[in-house]
């Protein structure tokens, strides 16, 4: 199709034309496994340069207004059954490279979003530093607690950062160093 979206940061390969926009947005939302916010839309597409941010937020709410999505009162939009049939059989007029983009950094903002539902980080001053508690959680079980100390907030919010990336690493490194068994380290077998 003709370019007639703005361009600006939009990678090689990645979507110059407003219907194909609305295509791809309509494709997250029916195969990536959730609700997004148009944040997280529009984090999803320029975290991989898929599309140009202003024209990500236009499309949205093109398809909105056509009733192909509907928002819930969180801001969190889903389609519709005509928005599900444009993801159908629309959706494979997308090159696959990004599509498959479009997906990965779905996947990965969910996963990020469910990190931070389920598990806790605190983080306390103290008097010579911060005391960083990292919590895994399964419901209202604490899994697994590690306390940690930072000389500063900086590296505080770093230990944070990178606990929050992957919990569930962290629970597994655990586990295999307390019983010998190095099968957790890489739970696939690969």
């Amino acid at each position: 199709m003709e370019p007639n979206a703005f361009t600006g940061g939009v990678e090689p390969g990645g979507l110059w034309n407003q219907n194909d926009i609305r295509i791809l947005l309509c494709v997250i939302l029916k195969n990536a496994g959730g609700t997004f916010t148009r944040q997280d839309l529009g984090e999803i597409t320029q975290s991989r340069g898929l599309a140009n941010f202003f024209e990500v937020g236009d499309a949205l709410t093109a398809l909105e207004r056509q009733g192909n999505v509907t928002a819930d009162p969180q801001g969190r939009f889903r389609l519709t059954p005509p928005g599900e049939e444009i993801a159908q059989t629309l959706g494979t007029e997308l090159p696959l490279s990004v599509r498959e983009k479009a997906l990965g950094a779905a996947m990965q903002l969910a996963a990020r979003d469910r990190a931070l539902r389920e598990n806790r980080v605190e983080i306390t001053e103290e008097a010579k530093g911060f005391r960083v508690r990292c919590r895994v959680c399964d419901g209202d079980l604490d899994l697994l607690t590690v306390s940690l100390y930072a000389p500063d907030r900086a590296q505080a919010q770093v230990l944070e950062a990178h606990f929050y990336a992957d919990p569930e690493g962290l629970y597994r490194l655990v586990l295999a160093a307390l019983t010998g068994e190095k099968t957790f380290l890489n739970p696939s077998g690969n």
